[in-house]
């Protein structure tokens, strides 16, 4: 298992965007919180919320929820140091939260152009589990050091709405809206009695190989055991066997390419989406390989 850290700051220069050169500067200790919170700035509207292509395949300005996943992310990577606009994205979210707590997969675009069809054909009116799980996750991630985080109105009606409709599941879920389920439960396993044994009864939809094809993908798209248990310790780690876990990892190191960054399996929508998400998926795929004491 090699992994080439030597070559991905080359790869950072020349690939990505200025977020994830910041964010991998200081995964590795070589930058700050305040720069990383600057960078992420440059997508931030007025209301509170992010657009801009924060989420590469999702071009328009103007905030949408499907970008909240992504500014979470990297609130939670600032830590210790916290900001005041991780509260403010909470207080955007709670404004285009449904009635029943949770939030649509997407708004209307004002730029569809360069958008991925999934995003411009979004339905405004209906909760997604996809978009609220993860999004809630992450909140989650930034409320253990974020106490305005924590006891924001937002994240407890998307907690409940969550834990309702995961329990309410009848079948296997579309595989991202079980991945992104698996990982609230994960998130919130120790503050929600219920998490645990609905995460245990998620986790009969796995195969053993931990192999999970997108329905509607391209031809080689799939999540893999990492994309539902990233982190060592925790309680998704369970749903998986020790070895197929130690599989990916492999995999995961085996894929960064010979210009010393990842690349991902699904469509590519732009040539500007392609490029940030080769850049960001590197800076996840360091992370988890840190975290697993193998880079």
């Amino acid at each position: 298992m090699n992994v080439s850290l030597s070559t991905v700051p080359g790869f950072m220069a020349g690939h990505a965007r200025v977020l994830d050169r910041r964010r991998y500067d200081l995964l590795m200790g070589e930058g700050d919180a305040t720069g990383v919170l600057a960078a992420l700035d440059a997508y931030r509207n007025p209301d509170g919320g992010y657009g801009w292509g924060l989420e590469p395949d999702l071009r328009s300005p103007e905030s949408q929820p499907g970008a909240a996943l992504h500014a979470f992310e990297v609130f939670e990577e600032a830590a210790p140091v916290t900001s005041p606009h991780a509260v403010a994205l909470c207080d955007y979210l709670d404004s285009v939260t449904l009635p029943d707590g949770g939030l649509p997969f997407s708004l209307p675009l004002t730029v569809s152009d360069a958008t991925a069809p999934w995003w411009s054909d979004g339905d405004a009116t209906t909760s997604s589990l996809q978009i609220t799980a993860v999004s809630a996750a992450a909140a989650h991630a930034v409320a253990a050091h974020d106490s305005a985080v924590a006891g924001h109105p937002w994240l407890e009606k998307a907690t409940r709405y969550c834990l309702d409709t995961i329990a309410a599941l009848e079948g296997p879920p579309h595989a991202y809206v079980l991945a992104f389920a698996v990982r609230f439960l994960d998130a919130v396993h120790d503050t929600e009695p219920r998490a645990a044994g609905l995460l245990k009864r998620l986790g009969e939809h796995i195969p053993e190989d931990g192999r999970v094809p997108v329905e509607g993908g391209t031809e080689s798209e799939a999540l893999r055991p990492l994309d539902f248990a990233p982190f060592p310790g925790r309680p998704a780690r369970e749903l998986f066997a020790p070895d197929v876990i130690a599989a990916d990892l492999v995999r995961l190191a085996g894929e960064q390419q010979d210009d010393g960054g990842w690349t991902v399996d699904y469509a590519r929508i732009s040539p500007a989406g392609s490029l940030e998400w080769r850049g960001a998926v590197t800076v996840r795929a360091i992370r988890i390989l840190r975290a697993n004491g193998l880079a």
